[in-house]
């Protein structure tokens, strides 16, 4: 199905009808799982915010919900590397805690993975991960997903709260590609 916003000519990639269903599976599985247990849920920024919120509105356990940033910054000095610099909405106490980091897309999972050492080590009782798409072709480390909506193999999805920061497509209810960086990723 083929869609114009802004222009664009979008295809979908998954509806949202589909994306309802997916997220309130996950949202049982997750309850299960935490049943009788309070779980603080981490969105990471920006792309997990409405995969949060719609997700959090599904669950049967009481929850605690938190903002994550991560952010490269890049050294002056000669020698040194990227070094990632962790944002929270507020400092939150996780020791003992049981956490669950929200994303909307896991690509390589280098990322991911060092938030959820970090909070481990930082006292959580526990660490799962829940993300909306899983790109596991690009993956870079050993890291799989304790909950997951959907495989991705698109280059560049948009839609559903994902999107880069100059475009207007993260407020679309369903995910999609743009037609012509669909068909270039084809062709390449």
């Amino acid at each position: 199905m083929n869609e114009k916003q802004n222009g664009a000519k979008l295809r979908v990639v998954v509806p949202a009808e589909q994306i309802e269903k997916r997220v309130r599976e996950m949202a049982r599985q997750i309850s299960d799982h935490y049943h009788g247990r309070t779980v603080h849920i981490l969105a990471v920024l920006e792309n997990g915010f409405v995969f949060m919120a719609d997700l959090v509105r599904a669950l049967d356990v009481p929850v605690v919900c938190q903002f994550i940033k991560p952010r490269y910054s890049r050294q002056q000095d000669a020698g040194r590397s990227n070094t990632m610099e962790i944002f929270f909405s507020h400092e939150p106490d996780i020791r003992g805690q049981h956490l669950l980091l929200v994303e909307g897309l896991v690509h390589s999972g280098v990322t991911t993975e060092f938030l959820m050492n970090d909070l481990r080590e930082r006292g959580a009782a526990s660490v799962k991960l829940a993300t909306l798409l899983d790109r596991q072709s690009a993956r870079r480390v050993q890291l799989q997903p304790d909950y997951f909506g959907f495989l991705i193999d698109d280059a560049f999805v948009m839609g559903y709260g994902l999107g880069s920061p100059e475009q207007t497509h993260r407020n679309l209810p369903y995910l999609a590609v743009e037609v012509a960086a669909a068909h270039a990723a084809l062709v390449t």
